[in-house]
């Protein structure tokens, strides 16, 4: 038997719109292709009333046999994460992807506040394949784009900026503490933790992790949310992680 032409595969998969799941706070929107989706302060999906926020941000379509999520904002920037770092990617204004796993996190920033949407698709092109733990029983997941070494100290400071994402159950809105909160929670000085702060954003950047060089239009807000955001989806930081904070600042 000869193989099914690619039109046929392609025209089979055009049919499978109903498989799309929007997830938020324990609400669950079920898509079925026939209209767009749009998520944001005045949208399909209202997240919040926060004036950061764009009225609306993402929208899910389908198209040419795919889910599609794409940033509708104007400034915010839509970040699209898989499990475990399977995928990262960061959607400026304008840019869409293919939704190709069977489950995604959309992130974004609006003000001090962070938001996660899940999306979960039961017909998903690719299937992560799990990857092997290593010698030391741990599995070996922290090894993707913008991986790179941190010390001790670095790695505190990253988990203190992180708390509040990881102590969330399920998707939702987290507020993101300032760096003056992340300091104290530490018990450190304000000036030790920028020091901090400034050497890990510089490490990620030259590792290729986009949006924490510092500059014009990248204001400290944008960069510190930005760090939470993959330290969190690449699973630099779990939520197993937590207690070093009680014992940094143990007597």
């Amino acid at each position: 038997m000869g193989t099914m032409p690619a039109t046929i595969t392609r025209e089979r998969r055009q049919t499978l719109t109903a498989e799309l799941t929007v997830e938020y706070c324990g609400e669950e929107f079920p898509l079925s292709g026939d209209r767009n989706f749009t998520i944001g302060r005045d949208a399909d999906l209202v997240v919040d009333d926060n004036a950061y926020l764009h009225r609306q941000l993402a929208e899910l379509s389908f198209a040419d046999g795919f889910w599609w999520v794409a940033n509708v904002g104007t400034r915010l920037s839509l970040t699209v994460s898989g499990e475990a770092g399977t995928l990262h990617a960061v959607l400026a204004p304008g840019a869409r992807v293919p939704i190709v796993l069977p489950s995604v996190a959309l992130l974004f920033t609006a003000g001090q506040t962070t938001y996660e949407v899940n999306v979960s698709c039961d017909v998903p092109t690719f299937n992560a394949v799990p990857q092997s733990a290593g010698p030391d029983g741990l599995d070996n997941t922290d090894m993707t784009l913008g991986s790179v070494n941190l010390t001790s100290s670095q790695f505190l400071m990253v988990l203190s900026l992180c708390e509040n994402a990881l102590r969330r159950s399920g998707t939702g809105p987290t507020d993101l503490p300032t760096n003056a909160q992340a300091a104290d929670r530490l018990g450190w000085p304000i000036t030790r933790f920028n020091r901090k702060l400034d050497n890990v954003c510089d490490k990620f950047d030259r590792a290729g992790v986009q949006g924490l060089r510092g500059g014009r239009g990248n204001n400290a807000t944008q960069r510190r949310a930005r760090l939470v955001e993959y330290a969190v989806t690449a699973r630099i930081v779990r939520p197993e992680h937590l207690p070093l904070l009680d014992e940094e600042t143990a007597p």
